[in-house]
């Protein structure tokens, strides 16, 4: 018999909860900073009631994201060519030191060029955070420090692992997300160790992060059927191939732009040119700012009244007020404006529904593309989910035609989590991420479990041949 190894059940339980906590907290308050950024920068604060910058002056939004990129290059060229590099959370787990003063700054930067408008995802900050503070947990109890501790070496690879996946777990208030994460991405080993492991880390986290930043709606998916129905699950595996082939597309112009980067001097106007492109581009898509929120939301509040006697779906009076559509109709809201969408579905008005949808799609892929290549650092999780969100709304679109009794907003949902399964290569995280952040009933597992399989099997195909 095994003798019980205390010690390790020791630091195993002081990392679920103390390390946990602690990366809570500062996921909780990397939260408040993005709110503060927005704030100064762009004069409002994303909710559920204000999911992007909508109301904010065209010369402000291009002022704002140019500004903020143009300090973050000249940050980022001091901090890449001057002092020790930070490394990918992806080298952290595999023992690449992070450094302290360097990785906050990296972190922060992250923060303010979202906040400021830049379009790329928010998540890498925390997990950089996550990963940076198991390492220094793993000094103080000498996890894998020593000559030839090939044991400790694992758990010390696990625990940075957990943590950053803790990170991503407590800034979205997403528990399975962020163990999926860790052991589907990062440590591509799932055992029940290293599940319980990650997601009590995970969960706390969550729990830490939601009483400093408060508990909020992420995506309102208030206009989507009660119940899901056979023909969902046939849209769904449509709706998951196609999403495999352009999710992987995704993947591969995503590792195109952050293999270019550039890495000198260049990178202090090639930022804030990216940036004045953002705001240009934002006058006219106000959506394709931030890290993607609000074009995913413009997905998920697309509602036909046509099918809501037959599906159960319905939009609250509230809902109707912060949908990206209302903002985007203007202050009228008037029924004949071409991006209202609670009017019945008719063939002139599903061609100006479609047309807003893909520019939206168009601008945030190439946008967050160029944002990545100019030089910036940050995710791309949140601006996959809007590619699917626009994606799979396009399509149930044409859907509806057929199938009625379908929402547009479950199709949408069932292409959110599918696109970013296929441009993450991870189904489980995708699929958890994307009901978490919906809150989605439990049910819709089911068509977004088949999508997300369909995605995964189609896009792993194409991987393979376009590598």
């Amino acid at each position: 018999m095994e003798k019980t190894d205390w010690k390790r059940i020791g630091w195993l339980t002081a990392a679920t909860l103390v390390l946990g906590a602690i990366i809570g907290a500062c996921a909780g308050l990397l939260t408040l900073l993005l709110y503060g950024v927005e704030y100064v920068m762009l004069g409002f604060i994303e909710s559920e009631f204000i999911p992007g910058a909508f109301t904010v002056p065209a010369v402000r939004r291009i002022a704002s994201v140019t500004l903020g990129l143009g300090v973050a290059g000249v940050i980022w060229y001091l901090l890449r060519t001057k002092t020790e590099k930070v490394p990918s959370v992806k080298k952290a787990v595999n023992g690449g030191r992070m450094p302290f003063w360097q990785t906050i700054v990296h972190v922060v930067l992250q923060i303010f060029i979202v906040g400021s408008g830049a379009s790329i995802g928010r998540e890498v900050a925390p997990r950089e955070l996550g990963a940076m503070l198991a390492q220094r947990f793993c000094d103080i109890f000498h996890i894998g420090d020593g000559e030839g501790d090939a044991h400790g070496v694992l758990d010390r690879r696990m625990v940075v692992a957990v943590a950053a996946g803790a990170g991503l777990g407590g800034v979205y208030n997403a528990p399975l997300a962020g163990m999926f994460f860790a052991v589907e991405i990062l440590l591509v080993d799932v055992t029940l160790e290293k599940v319980a492991f990650g997601l009590g880390m995970s969960a706390t986290a969550a729990f830490v992060a939601t009483a400093i930043k408060g508990e909020h709606m992420f995506y309102d998916i208030g206009a989507m059927q009660m119940n899901s129905t056979p023909s969902l699950m046939l849209f769904a595996l449509l709706c998951g191939t196609a999403c495999g082939v352009v999710g992987a597309l995704f993947r591969k112009g995503s590792q195109w732009a952050e293999s270019h980067k550039p890495t000198g001097r260049s990178l202090m106007w090639q930022m804030p040119i990216a940036g004045l492109v953002t705001g240009l581009v934002s006058i006219v898509v106000p959506q394709v700012m931030g890290n993607g929120r609000a074009a995913a939301q413009l997905g998920f509040s697309t509602f036909i009244p046509e099918t809501a006697d037959t599906s159960g779906a319905a939009q609250s009076a509230a809902s109707t007020a912060a949908s990206p559509w209302t903002f985007l109709a203007g202050s009228d809201g008037a029924p004949g404006s071409v991006v209202n969408a609670g009017t019945p579905l008719e063939l002139n008005r599903l061609w100006m529904l479609l047309g807003v949808l893909a520019l939206t799609f168009v601008a945030k892929a190439l946008v967050t593309l160029m944002t990545i290549r100019s030089g910036a650092s940050g995710g791309v999780l949140q601006p996959g989910i809007a590619l699917g969100s626009t994606l799979g709304t396009m399509l149930g679109l044409l859907w509806l035609f057929v199938f009625p009794v379908d929402s547009v907003t479950a199709c949408a949902l069932i292409g959110a989590a599918a696109l970013l399964s296929a441009s993450q290569q991870a189904p489980l995280m995708a699929m958890c991420l994307v009901m978490e952040l919906t809150e989605a009933p439990i049910e819709f597992f089911v068509p977004v479990g088949m999508a997300v399989a369909a995605s995964a099997f189609v896009s792993s195909g194409l991987l393979r041949r376009l590598s």
